[in-house]
């Protein structure tokens, strides 16, 4: 699949920052049970790179992605474990080249419009607007869709289960990446039930 087909699968991308590989599989599980079957696993813990690929034999139905990628030598290891596409949280010379070299499709980040002309350059056209909310958030994706009426967005980056419906309103905007489906506490406690009952309602989230 190409990027823009993966992000259409759901309104919410959860992007999850895993501590303890043993969360790794009942966390996608979970998720997937609620709905959200395209998950972002950042690249900020050691376990990270085992949790993808220990999903993605385990859960062979969600679609496991990698984030955080910020150096080319970062898509050859999620190539390796079978990462599903690519998330960064900005666009260089060097990761467009890495991206073009991968097996997967990239999300890149961008945060202004000059980044944005130059990830299009570069054969990008759906975009991960971070940080969102910093980034001047709803007047920002407002702003940039009559000049990029070509360009899609997935904001990512303060949004929260209160916000996100105002983002998932604008029409360029396809979904949204969001942490709060898994937060911390539930994972520390094993909460799989309550971290499903957060992804059916996050799934339920409607495009206008």
């Amino acid at each position: 699949m190409n990027i823009r087909e993966i992000v259409a699968k759901s309104p919410v991308i959860p992007v999850l920052t895993i501590t303890e590989l043993e969360h790794a599989v009942p966390l996608a599980r979970a998720l997937l049970a609620g709905g959200l079957g395209v998950l972002e696993i950042t690249m900020r813990t050691p376990v990270a790179l085992a949790a993808i690929e220990a999903m993605r034999k385990a859960v062979p139905d969600a679609i496991i992605g990698v984030g955080t990628l910020t150096r080319a030598v970062d898509f050859a290891a999620a190539d390796r474990v079978g990462a599903q596409f690519g998330v960064t949280p900005g666009l260089t010379p060097e990761l467009a080249a890495a991206a073009r070299g991968a097996r997967f499709p990239l999300l890149p980040g961008v945060m202004t419009p000059t980044e944005l002309i130059q990830a299009r350059a570069a054969g990008f056209n759906v975009l991960k607007l971070f940080p969102a909310e910093q980034a001047g958030g709803i007047g920002m994706l407002k702003a940039l869709g009559a000049p990029f009426p070509d360009v899609l967005f997935c904001p990512t980056g303060g949004i929260s289960r209160a916000t996100a419906p105002n983002f998932l309103a604008l029409p360029n905007v396809v979904c949204v990446g969001g942490s709060w489906v898994a937060p911390a506490a539930l994972l520390a406690a094993k909460d799989w039930a309550g971290i499903e009952a957060l992804a059916r309602d996050a799934a339920a989230l409607k495009k206008a």
